[in-house]
């Protein structure tokens, strides 16, 4: 896909409802609220100038004291049987059970039990958008749920999540005959991708475990942009070293800037994804680097927040669907499990269908699906647009599966020219949206004209990155001259000479007045 010019003077390089729920009356269980969240009691005063609001947190948490919650969560074996007795603290390095299998961050459900539906709903809600650390941020607000026994002191935050979910109502009415079609922007986000939710919490207990003197000299990953992108900016954050895999001439110019910007050791290599994951397993094998690739399941953690947000924002009112794109499968699972730990513990009575989208170049998972899930085989992935979901052997395929069969799921996908022309088309009504969201809504355009997803059926697609990091894969189509794409949504601008006649005649003739 070479860079083809666009505008003048630019140069392009190409990578190739509220809710009634009551705030709890009751004094003891009021302590109980503070006590596990750390928070100050209603009545604080504005903190003193010289005391910033980690500082705050600290004093309220010696004020109030901590140990009294019973929260925790554990690393187990992902799936294992009720039987398994095999588990790992989460200040362990681990990335994989004896067996060699994934890993699943475990909660202390009957813990969180002993406080009620409405006590969960009325705490998360109370943080949303507040500056009191760490609960400003949207994976923090539910620090209970996702890492309940780190000091907030360790916490690595840049106040990630709390992203958009807006109402798509012209792209779903005139495109889609939809009156319900919403999109959860995650790109809204400091690095402008959903993986900050997850590096949040996996960089939050790399700070805890290097402060416990464990011997951690930096962490790694493999990416095609995003991870690298979130992992540099938290490590720069906490000031820990950031050691990046990335494919060479694979990433547009703006993924790869944000890790040099953030200060990691970038690592280019003459291979696709796949390869840079081998070896940085490897690797962080060999060398006391953290991996945080999405091996690791402290990442899925933070992830699953994002579903927890869509249901606060629907007022705790489930949507019928949520579409998903796919790649390396772990964000699937964490929206499953987001969703699946607020039915768990009361706050809604069911959770929505999962749709996983994948670009056809990069199908893995379509093609399982397809075969009835026998016999997975990784693919080559090709090159596609999608580059963040070029992946051929995804690392939580068995996690993706999981979701997808225990919330009656589907996987869907797009081919280059669908996806590019559902990225522009969304684009005319507003939106500004990366290709993997195109991935998303070309796979919702196919099931609604299959019946599949009803015209009433309330929808999310999950938008995992923000437009701006993608504009050399949109001026591309918008010049019409991808091969064998026709790009029927294409709006190139005019050149026009800089005369009032000129000007005027193609103006009356765009605006059919001759």
């Amino acid at each position: 896909m070479a860079a083809i010019p666009l505008f003048q003077n630019f140069l392009f390089t190409s990578p190739h409802k509220k809710s009634n729920s009551p705030i709890l009356s009751i004094q003891s269980r009021s302590l109980s609220v503070r006590c596990n969240s750390n928070e100050a009691p209603a009545t604080k005063q504005r903190r003193p100038a010289e005391e910033n609001i980690r500082e705050e947190a600290r004093r309220h948490a010696t004020s109030l004291g901590t140990s009294c919650h019973g929260f925790s969560a554990k690393y187990v074996p992902f799936n294992a049987p009720p039987s398994s007795t095999e588990v790992y603290s989460l200040d362990e390095v681990v990335y994989r059970s004896r067996s060699g299998s994934l890993l699943d961050v475990e909660h202390d459900l009957s813990a969180l039990k002993k406080f009620d539906a409405p006590y969960w709903k009325s705490l998360f809600d109370s943080r949303v958008g507040k500056t009191t650390w760490p609960y400003g941020s949207g994976v923090w607000s539910k620090k209970e749920w996702v890492l309940p026994e780190i000091d907030s002191d360790h916490i690595v935050s840049l106040f990630e999540g709390n992203s958009n979910l807006f109402w798509a109502e012209r792209f779903g009415k005139e495109v889609l005959s939809m009156n319900d079609l919403w999109v959860k922007h995650c790109g809204i986000s400091h690095t402008g991708s959903f993986k900050d939710l997850g590096m949040t919490v996996l960089i939050s207990q790399v700070n805890r475990l290097r402060k416990l003197n464990r011997p951690i000299i930096g962490v790694g990953c493999a990416s095609t942009g995003d991870t690298s992108a979130a992992l540099s900016a938290y490590c720069a954050a906490a000031g820990i070293p950031a050691i990046v895999f990335l494919p060479a001439d694979r990433i547009t110019i703006a993924q790869l800037v944000q890790p040099i910007a953030n200060g990691a050791f970038v690592l280019s290599l003459d291979t696709d994804f796949d390869g840079c994951m081998r070896l940085i397993r490897e690797v962080t094998a060999e060398l006391p680097i953290y991996l945080a690739n999405s091996l690791n399941s402290l990442r899925l953690e933070g992830q699953k927040t994002a579903a927890i947000e869509i249901l606060q924002q629907f007022d705790w009112e489930v949507p019928d669907w949520v579409i998903v794109p796919g790649g390396n499968l772990g964000n699937i699972y964490a929206f499953y499990k987001g969703f699946h730990m607020c039915k768990e513990l009361g706050l809604v009575d069911s959770i929505p269908r999962l749709v996983c989208a994948q670009a056809a170049n990069a199908n893995p998972l379509y093609l399982y699906y397809k075969n009835g899930w026998e016999n997975f085989s990784p693919i080559r992935a090709n090159t596609t647009f999608a580059s963040a979901i070029q992946i051929g052997d995804p690392v939580s395929i068995d996690r993706a599966v999981y979701a997808l069969q225990n919330s009656n799921g589907i996987v869907e996908e797009a081919t280059e020219e669908e996806l590019m022309d559902a990225m522009a088309e969304a684009d005319l009504t507003g939106m500004f949206i990366c290709p993997h969201t195109g991935v998303a809504l070309a796979a919702l355009a196919k099931l609604r004209k299959s019946g599949v997803i009803k015209p009433t059926d309330r929808t999310v697609v999950v938008s995992t990155a923000h437009g701006l990091k993608f504009t050399q894969a949109k001026t591309e189509y918008h010049s019409k001259e991808i091969d064998g794409m026709t790009c029927k949504f294409a709006n190139p601008p005019v050149n026009v000479k800089a005369d009032f006649g000129s000007v005027m005649d193609v103006l009356r003739k765009k605006l059919a007045l001759v």
